[in-house]
């Protein structure tokens, strides 16, 4: 195991800079993600942590060893593709054991370190297999197996489970989790995929544009978005707008909105996510901030309701989870009711 520590790394290609002064610190076995859109930087990072990219200005710190411009292979860094780089002709012993064998290690601590490898991911039994023998999720382990048998310090997931459907990704989802927990590695993984980033991970960066948005605990991040752009990208949320005063904002023709977040002075945004408002009838009478509307959409997912709906504010999302079956009708009149601490200031 070992803690890697990113200062103001910068890489540009040409006019563009795809990563901008980016400073990061990898706890010791943490399971970190990198989240971000296409185009935002997050490969650029992973490929420098792995010595594919060297940037033009800034450290990699490996346990405090700058490995900025040292070579890939010089590193002891285990990687897994999105698409998993598997040698078709070989077994699965043998994709396993590639990394040893070029090491010249020993045949008999070959055969004990892959068949130990190997029952840690769950394919004992099936060494003799070819990759086109296996599932897909069968060969996201090998491709795993492969990159911790070398006893890596660090390991490096490139879009992990992007070629699973969504069902066998969710399965993974958990395989890989323990995996990463018993052997204890500091495991950085980039996705897009906002559940998987929740789902997996101790700690999220999210980064657009080459610079780094925010960074903290998924709970965190979640629940307490800096920026617009975080709020809408790790999850949903609805925007509101107006001048500050008071412990709120004034948003036209709704009235005073509350938040127990420190607000700035003249304008303020105020993100609020679905699932934290609460669908009530009109002459309900409850506390907190308060709009009413009536119902312009609803979207029914299985396991939850989405209602769109149109306020003097604008369309606000409420999500509801489809516990009792009950199901408010498009054009209904409701009012949306939420607590001041859901109401998070974010910059625009």
């Amino acid at each position: 195991m070992s803690a890697v520590d990113v200062r103001n790394v910068t890489k540009r290609y040409g006019a563009t800079t795809a990563l901008d002064r980016v400073s990061l610190a990898f706890p010791n076995g943490s399971f970190f993600a990198l989240l971000g859109p296409s185009g935002s930087g997050k490969t650029t990072l992973l490929r420098a942590l792995a010595g594919f990219v060297e940037p033009d200005e800034g450290m990699i710190l490996i346990d405090d060893q700058d490995v900025a411009h040292i070579p890939s292979f010089r590193r002891n860094i285990g990687m897994v593709f999105q698409n998993y780089a598997l040698f078709p002709h070989m077994s699965v012993f043998d994709n396993v054991a590639f990394g040893l064998t070029v090491r010249r290690i020993p045949r008999i601590q070959v055969r004990q370190r892959v068949g130990k490898i190997l029952e840690l991911v769950r394919l004992d039994g099936l060494d003799h297999r070819k990759p086109r023998q296996l599932s897909g999720g069968q060969q996201q382990r090998v491709a795993l197996a492969r990159a911790l048998v070398t006893e890596p310090r660090v390991l490096l997931l490139d879009e992990p489970l992007g070629a699973l459907d969504k069902k066998l990704r969710q399965d993974m989802q958990g395989e890989l989790k323990r995996i990463q927990r018993t052997v204890g590695i500091t495991t950085i993984f980039v996705t897009h995929d906002q559940e998987e980033a929740l789902t997996l991970s101790d700690h999220i960066a999210i980064i657009d544009e080459g610079r780094l948005i925010q960074v903290g605990e998924p709970g965190e991040v979640y629940d307490r978005p800096y920026t617009r752009f975080a709020a809408n990208f790790l999850g949903d949320a609805n925007f509101l707008s107006g001048p500050v005063q008071d412990s709120g904002i004034m948003v036209d023709r709704v009235g005073h909105v509350a938040t127990t977040s420190p607000l700035p002075a003249g304008e303020a945004t105020l993100a609020v996510r679905p699932e934290r408002i609460r669908l009530v009838a009109p002459d309900t009478p409850a506390q907190g901030n308060r709009i009413e509307g009536h119902v312009a959409e609803r979207v029914f997912s299985g396991a939850s309701l989405t209602y769109t709906v149109q306020t003097d504010a604008g369309p606000l999302r409420v999500l509801r989870q489809n516990a009792d079956g009950d199901v408010i009708d498009t054009g209904e009149r409701v009012a949306l009711v939420w607590s001041a601490d859901h109401s998070v200031v974010v910059e625009d």
